[in-house]
């Protein structure tokens, strides 16, 4: 009976804990975050894996599983959190901190080196450092897109890859901080950033063109990157969201139904690339990220939904089954 006590209180103390899921979210898309250092986004990112261990250790246990879900369900969030939030918290909480503003500038960095590992945001900040240098000598941009395109060849694929993702999201984050600072300066200091928000507006295409010049190169980025900074990055350039909903497509289309299985499965082994499950996890980011990133995804997925047969029955379109995952 001592025994069943103690479990009976160990569960309750996880339950409220769980219950504090969505406080934590808020507070990470609130600018609260502005008086965050270092140790208190450590604090957060291992809050974020502890509830994606309690995911990993219940979700294929209903008895337990269903009272984390009302527990979750009694917190009443807006929306409404299920129970596949926990397994995708460290996702959920880091693309939140990516699009607050208010993050200080050292606990942005920290993030993008928990992110991306290696190289992170310092060799990021090198790279943009050195593109600017290019952009002031007044070279050609097919010149600058060459030494570019030579310099990131001499790294191993997966390290360019994440060194360029880096370098794209600190671009918009520098621009957030100094956007803020500029509130308080004169006429002249905003003229100044605004000739260095070209500037970084010519960076941010010359590295777009870079990846998206090769469909290859770009599927390969793709693939490599968490799906939640994919979605952070789809929802700062519209160019590269355009392109990765065209990759998500091409995906989805190698998925078939299997009815004895009751799942979609890989079709083509050599061109589907994604499982069901990876593909729904990366549209499902894709919609947790700004209003217009949700709406264009939606969009997208509703028109493909229309030319696949407008089917309302699970199991007869892969886009039909993606958009029900979507607007749960």
């Amino acid at each position: 009976r001592s025994n069943l006590w103690r479990r009976g209180r160990a569960m309750e103390a996880m339950l409220g804990q769980v219950e504090q899921l969505p406080a934590l979210l808020a507070v990470s898309r609130s600018a609260l975050v502005r008086d965050w250092d270092s140790l208190t986004l450590d604090r957060a990112l291992e809050w974020a894996r502890y509830f994606q261990h309690l995911y990993d250790r219940f979700h294929a246990r209903p008895q337990l599983r269903e009272p984390l879900e009302r527990r979750l369900r009694r917190a009443q969030p807006c929306p409404p959190l299920g129970f596949p939030a926990l397994g995708r918290c460290p996702q959920l909480l880091g693309l939140a901190l990516l699009e607050n503003r208010a993050l200080p500038p050292a606990a942005c960095r920290r993030l993008l080196r928990g992110l991306l590992q290696p190289p992170g945001a310092a060799e990021a900040q090198l790279l943009l450092g050195r593109l600017r240098e290019e952009g002031q000598q007044a070279g050609e941009a097919a010149a600058r897109l060459r030494w570019l395109g030579a310099a990131l060849e001499q790294l191993p694929q997966p390290r360019a890859f994440e060194l360029v993702a880096a370098a794209l999201a600190l671009l918009k984050q520098g621009s957030g901080a100094e956007r803020a600072g500029d509130r308080d300066r004169d006429g002249s200091s905003l003229d100044g950033h605004q000739a260095n928000a070209a500037g970084d507006g010519c960076t941010a295409e010359l590295l777009l063109s870079w990846l998206l010049g090769n469909q290859e190169r770009f599927s390969a980025f793709c693939l490599g990157l968490p799906a939640s900074f994919l979605a952070f990055l789809a929802g700062h350039y519209s160019q590269l969201s355009r392109s990765y909903l065209d990759l998500l497509t091409g995906w989805g289309s190698y998925l078939l139904y299997d009815p004895l299985q009751g799942r979609w499965i890989k079709s083509c082994l050599d061109k589907a690339e994604l499982s069901w499950e990876e593909l729904r996890e990366r549209f499902i980011c894709l919609c947790q990220g700004s209003t217009l990133l949700k709406e264009q995804t939606q969009a997208a997925l509703k028109l493909l939904k229309t030319q696949d047969g407008d089917f309302d029955v699970c199991g007869l379109s892969v886009w039909t089954d993606l958009l029900i995952e979507v607007e749960k």
